[in-house]
């Protein structure tokens, strides 16, 4: 799914998109203040990762918050104040693109199956 960015205007818009057995649901909405586009979304569903203890890999269950701002093109951060910028390409976001770098980001984290978090092997 990909959204065009010049056409988010300052009143909230609701976007909801799935991939791969996670959903990423929230509202963008364009701030004049920062001339950013600010997203409010949820990341929820489950995840395959792998055991950092056992390597056997299981299902996560995924419910993250993202608060971010999207760029229509490179962002120059002249006051270092924001550091969750997503440079989009070509005046686009591809939200299929963020929830699948969004699912590597949590699957790189250190995670445990439940028999290892119980100390069983």
């Amino acid at each position: 799914m990909k959204i065009t960015l010049r056409k988010i205007g300052k009143s909230p818009q609701n976007f909801e998109s799935a991939q791969e057995g996670v959903t990423l649901k929230g509202t963008l909405a364009f701030d004049p203040t920062i001339k950013l586009v600010a997203m409010h979304a949820k990341l929820s569903g489950v995840v395959e990762t792998e055991c950092a203890v056992c390597g056997e890999e299981f299902d996560l269950e995924v419910d993250e918050d993202l608060d971010l701002y999207i760029s229509d093109g490179v962002f120059i951060d002249e006051n270092n104040s924001m550091i969750d910028v997503i440079e989009a390409q070509n005046g686009e976001l591809d939200v299929d693109e963020l929830i699948a770098s969004e699912v590597e980001l949590i699957k790189s984290d250190y995670h445990c199956c439940e028999f290892c978090e119980m100390g069983e092997d």
